[in-house]
């Protein structure tokens, strides 16, 4: 075993140490000869005695890469530092200068191999240790001036390699990534496909080349590059890579293909797993990405991740207690991860438990304050969650604490001062107070003139508040200097219909529409120009309008729950009212005007077990909301539950009177007064009827 062991070392020795080793060689094949040698004999002993130091410095080097003994290490550089005072062979000084870096010398081993560069520019080994030890560097670079020097310092020595060892694709695939930090991306491109030339399916190659073309805006260059690959190709690595591009592409369809093609060839390889629950989740198909997390959870079993996107498809199928299940396993191997943590906040939310969602934010905030650093800015994460914990109690009721959190929000920093501004203004006209919404808004809009959300937010409220005129004037002025465009008009033909002014509303939501190019923006203008005329009782024109926009996107919620809902409300056609609004549901199901929309078709259909069930859930997230609680009570006297009929109706009215002045419908509330005055007569009759029984 020693003798195999001292053979190994020498060939190494042999293979690294080129002067050295040929001339150890050739003293131990013959005998010196000065008229055969150009050394004398002192020469020839010297570089013997040297190769015996670098001999003996190798077989340290190597123990130390065994053990990690820094006294090997040292012990290996005294050895080579001897070998060279002996003969300053350029390969001796290469292999010191490794073992400095080995030992994270990295000074020592730069000036050694810079040395052996001087004594020998084209030492492959050289360059390519000083390439790593630059590409090491770059992650405690403190500064972008030193990340670029040291990042040019590595190009300089990988372009060496490449120009030395055209084979080496690893050198080549790291020039090619540095390339493109320099900004240098045809340079990158031309390293890339000379590496694809000589192996068309080098995973590396491919997953570089297509990301450089989908961040210059080129996705269709990527999905060739891979395509070609992938054609006579079984690796599952290029599908996974053709997935990801398709997926950037948002085509989601072949992504799911490509994806699928990686699971066949790989099942139990995770990473193509998730790139296809992720594709089958764009293109909706639930219950497909349910059964991927499912798998990965027993190829990944201590993933949180899993568990959790488990949770949230299982919340989004309104299946909340096997997305709880899913939480809490999550929440198993992450207890203190804040994305669990938000969602459990969010999951009890959607089951209307506000009280330990605000505790679990409040947790969540405390935690995150007590890491942040003395005059640190807050990460973004705390304003995420104050967000939320202020929507929570919104949600509850609570509106004085949801505006005190958000108002805390602000202090946070600048940048999460707007949004914090935008959601007290929102607090404000959820709770009714629509003069304190107009007053923050005219203040925020005056400390910004230039921003023009906040000015078109103030134009809503004024609009809100009945102040058509006002509003108006608003967004006039706000467009003077610019051209008149199609956003401009959408909101004033919002503000007109809330204003009940329906020819107005007509006229500018068709000039936004004659200005729409795109799809989505059409599809915006003609929902607009729908709920005109539905309110103008054209049911024909705004069904009309209705399907336009859902042939440019069938899966609209808005659209569906608002198409759904003006049939529903007319008692026509309810078992297509019922597929549209389900559909709605189905994306948003905490929602209580889609949850309303429902139970209201349900209820026109005479189905009262389902009304009651999707209607008290409206309840549950809209218990504000007067028409949600017409509906209900509208219910319980169907069922002929009077005192509840009579207790939900009352609570209507009350609310009826805190709405917003655009929302209030004086012939509503005279219908909900008359409803009441019979429901009391019929009891009161009925009551009288059974006193009068013997």
């Amino acid at each position: 075993m020693k003798n195999q062991l001292v053979g190994a070392v020498l060939a190494a020795a042999l293979s690294a140490s080129g002067a050295v080793a040929q001339t150890a060689s050739q003293g131990s094949t013959s005998q010196p000869n000065a008229q055969s040698s150009p050394y004398t004999q002192t020469d020839q002993t010297k570089r013997a005695e040297a190769y015996s130091d670098f001999m003996l410095g190798h077989l340290a080097e190597q123990q130390f890469d065994e053990s990690g003994k820094a006294e090997q290490a040292d012990q290996a550089i005294n050895y080579y530092q001897k070998a060279l005072a002996l003969d300053s062979d350029p390969s001796i000084t290469e292999r010191m200068a490794e073992v400095y870096a080995a030992e994270q010398r990295a000074d020592d081993a730069i000036k050694e191999a810079k040395t052996a560069l001087e004594m020998a520019p084209d030492n492959l080994a050289a360059h390519r240790l000083l390439a790593r030890i630059y590409i090491h560097q770059l992650g405690d670079a403190s500064s972008n001036d030193t990340q670029a020097a040291t990042i040019a310092d590595a190009v300089v020595q990988l372009q060496a390699v490449q120009r030395l060892d055209p084979s080496d694709i690893q050198s080549q695939l790291w020039l090619a990534h540095l390339y493109r930090f320099q900004n240098n991306p045809d340079q990158a491109e031309k390293v890339l496909r000379g590496i694809l030339s000589r192996a068309a399916d080098n995973e590396g190659a491919l997953e570089q080349l297509s990301q450089l073309y989908l961040d210059e805006g080129r996705p269709q260059d990527a999905v060739s590059v891979l395509q070609n690959a992938a054609s006579d190709s079984q690796d599952p690595a290029i599908f996974d890579l053709l997935g990801s591009a398709y997926s950037k592409m948002n085509d989601s369809d072949k992504a799911e293909d490509a994806y699928e093609r990686a699971v066949r060839l790989d099942p139990d390889e995770p990473s193509h797993r998730h790139g296809l629950a992720d594709a089958l989740l764009a293109n909706d198909k639930y219950e497909e990405a349910l059964a991927q997390f499912q798998r990965l959870t027993q190829l990944e079993p201590d993933s949180a991740e899993n568990y959790l996107r488990l949770s949230q498809i299982y919340r989004h199928l309104d299946e909340l207690d096997k997305a709880e299940s899913s939480l809490m396993q999550a929440k198993k191997y992450a207890p203190d991860n804040l994305e669990v943590l938000y969602n459990e906040a969010l999951l009890y939310e959607a089951q209307a438990r506000y009280k330990d969602a605000i505790e679990v934010l409040s947790d969540a905030i405390a935690g995150v304050k007590a890491q942040q650093q003395p005059g640190q800015p807050a990460p973004n994460a705390l304003s995420i969650l104050y967000e939320q914990l202020g929507l929570a109690y919104q949600d509850s009721g609570d509106f004085s604490t949801a505006e005190r959190t958000f108002e805390d929000m602000e202090k946070l920093g600048p940048e999460t001062q707007k949004r914090a501004e935008l959601l007290l203004i929102d607090s404000y006209r959820a709770s009714g107070d629509i003069r304190a919404a107009i007053a923050e808004a005219e203040k925020a809009s005056t400390a910004d003139p230039e921003d023009q959300s906040l000015a078109v937010t103030h134009a809503m409220l004024l609009g809100d508040n009945g102040q058509t005129d006002d509003a108006i004037k608003v967004l006039r002025v706000m467009s003077q200097g610019n051209a008149a465009n199609r956003d401009m008009y959408l909101n004033l033909a919002q503000i007109e219909e809330r204003g009940k002014r329906y020819s107005d509303a007509e006229k500018d939501a068709n000039a936004a529409l004659s200005m729409s190019q795109a799809p989505a923006d059409k599809e915006s203008a003609w929902f607009m120009l729908g709920a005109i005329y539905d309110d103008e009782k054209q049911y024909d024109q705004a069904e009309d309008m209705f399907r336009k926009s859902l042939a440019v996107d069938p899966r609209d919620a808005m659209v569906l729950n608002y198409y759904g809902y003006m049939l529903a409300d007319r008692g026509v056609r309810l078992d297509e009212a019922i597929t549209m609004i389900r559909t709605a549901v189905t994306q948003d199901p905490t929602n209580g005007a889609y949850l309303d929309s429902l139970g209201w078709a349900y209820y026109k259909q005479g189905n009262l077990p389902e009304a009651q069930q999707y209607l008290l859930q409206a309840v549950s997230h809209s218990g504000n909301d007067p028409t949600v609680l017409a509906h209900l009570g509208e219910v319980y006297a169907k069922l002929g539950q009077n005192d509840l009929a009579e207790q939900t109706w009352k609570k209507a009215l009350f609310y009826w009177q805190k709405a917003l002045p655009a929302d209030y419908a004086p012939d509503k509330v005279a219908e909900l007064q008359a409803k009441l005055k019979d429901l009391k007569r019929h009891v009161a009759e009925k009551s009288s009827g059974n006193s009068g029984n013997p």
